[in-house]
């Protein structure tokens, strides 16, 4: 008990820490969330420590995913008339995304000539990761893995977002967030609202409709691309 309290936190003091130095310097490498992760893989890497030992205290925050999902209806809330608004463009942004990450992953993993448990543990990269590890059970992946692929899709989502965003001048608070929310899950939204308080519910919202649209076409999709 005692040992999981310090690994909580240390994994909590490491944060508020990482969060202060990207406050000041606002670089995306800086990001929190890159930073905590590197450096608490680097700690378990050089002290020995085992991951259960350390999930003890660690697996607390990760309980707290599903309420923190949860709270994204207040912002959904406030701002219910613009979703209400622009409903239906959402739905189409959100739905094509959905379908060319399944249909990217497959293809990736085919590349790769990955087994088929790991090309189905990589189809769901781009949902939130609770749901991408139930769904990923669900058509024969392996949640463990489902779960390293969702965080290197949210990282990597969260670094090159913005960049894609500026590169093709997209300043559309809409646009924004559907597409941060539907490539990078919570991660993604994380960086959306740091844009503005409407491109992070857009992208909240995205997120949602994501992991709705992934359990909807997944298996029609993998029927046709995993034969």
């Amino acid at each position: 008990m005692l040992t999981g309290l310090l690994f909580l936190v240390l994994t909590l003091g490491v944060y508020l820490i990482s969060k202060r130095i990207y406050a000041a310097k606002t670089k995306m490498y800086l990001s929190p969330l890159i930073i905590t992760p590197l450096l608490i893989i680097s700690f378990l890497l050089m002290t020995g420590v085992s991951f259960d030992s350390y999930n003890a205290g660690g697996k607390w925050l990760t309980d707290l995913l599903q309420p923190a999902t949860v709270a994204f209806a207040i912002p959904l809330h406030k701002n219910f008339k613009v979703l209400k608004k622009h409903a239906a463009e959402i739905a189409a942004g959100v739905l094509s995304g959905t379908v060319m990450a399944v249909i990217s992953s497959v293809l990736l993993a085919n590349c790769l000539h990955l087994s088929s448990n790991l090309a189905t543990s990589l189809v769901p990269r781009s949902v939130t990761t609770p749901i991408a590890m139930n769904i990923s059970q669900n058509i024969g992946g392996i949640p463990s893995i489902t779960a390293v692929f969702v965080i290197m899709t949210g990282v990597l989502g969260t670094l090159m977002g913005p960049l894609v965003l500026r590169l093709f001048r997209i300043d559309n608070e809409v646009a924004r967030g559907v597409s941060l929310g539907t490539a990078a899950h919570g991660m993604g939204t994380s960086k959306a609202f740091e844009l503005s308080s409407l491109t992070g519910t857009i992208s909240s919202i995205a997120m949602i409709l994501t992991a709705l649209f992934t359990l909807s076409v997944t298996p029609a999709l993998l029927a046709v691309f995993l034969r």
